[in-house]
């Protein structure tokens, strides 16, 4: 039994290793002094400088979020009041709904983005800014829907005509009522819908034009040549998700022991 539990965490062991151990060597050089990759020489923020004072990659930052941040918008709200939606229409509708939205899913990125280069191309529309939103609206939305959906099944079908017996809008019924009820769905869907966007790269490069480039396209522009540039974007990017993710789950257990606290005193 002691044998069997050691092997466990050795195994446990090697996996975070093997999953963690690139990432710590990628944070470790970007604080190189030199242009190797292999050799550390001496600490230096040289890399982190070159970053800021770069104006390609501080516009391609700033692409990757305000697109990663009005697409997890969009696909949210559209998502949830399709999950909303599709709890009131026939099994068989909802059976066919529900098969055709996991299709973008199932779907290797590569058939997607070669979809809406083509669209985006037959309708004469410019490829750039917008074309990269509307194609991370249409690949997020999906996997808002997954996420939410469940939470929709296990609803109350005759919660929001309760709402409405007892004086509440449609509007009140679906804000005060039926959301609430539905945020760990919600919360689940913004933050896959936000990743999926701000780390994607296939779909983006196929629908964007020139001049506009997320993170993901121009690091792989970037390792055409030796960059260690890529190493303190990639720390950075790190850490910011790192903090998010700590912040997401800190935040509400803080506030669900301020409210049980409250509740006993």
């Amino acid at each position: 039994m002691r044998k069997h539990r050691i092997g466990q965490i050795l195994y446990i062991i090697v996996c975070f290793t093997f999953f963690y151990l690139p990432i710590l060597v990628t944070m470790i050089y970007s604080f190189n002094s030199s242009k190797s990759l292999t050799k550390f020489e001496s600490f230096s923020l040289r890399w982190y400088e070159n970053l800021f004072t770069s104006h390609d990659i501080m516009y391609a930052v700033w692409v990757s979020v305000s697109i990663a941040f009005l697409a997890t918008i969009v696909s949210t709200i559209l998502g949830t009041l399709t999950s909303i939606g599709l709890s009131k229409n026939r099994k068989i509708l909802k059976e066919i709904i529900i098969n055709v939205n996991n299709v973008p899913i199932m779907n290797p990125d590569i058939v997607t983005a070669i979809g809406l280069m083509i669209l985006f191309s037959s309708i004469h529309m410019e490829k750039g800014y917008l074309t990269m939103l509307l194609a991370h609206i249409v690949f997020c939305t999906p996997y808002v829907i997954t996420s939410v959906y469940p939470k929709v099944r296990g609803l109350d079908p005759n919660l929001a005509n309760a709402a409405m017996d007892l004086g509440a809008t449609p509007f009140q019924a679906l804000t005060k009522v039926i959301l609430p009820m539905l945020k760990e769905g919600i919360y689940a869907g913004v933050l896959l819908a936000f990743t999926m966007s701000f780390d994607d790269f296939v779909i983006s490069y196929f629908v964007t034009g020139n001049g506009v480039s997320n993170i993901s396209i121009i690091v792989y522009n970037m390792t055409k040549r030796t960059n260690p540039t890529i190493n303190a974007l990639s720390t950075i990017v790190i850490l910011v998700i790192a903090i998010t993710l700590i912040l997401v789950n800190v935040i509400p257990n803080v506030a669900k022991r301020r409210k049980e606290h409250k509740s006993v005193t």
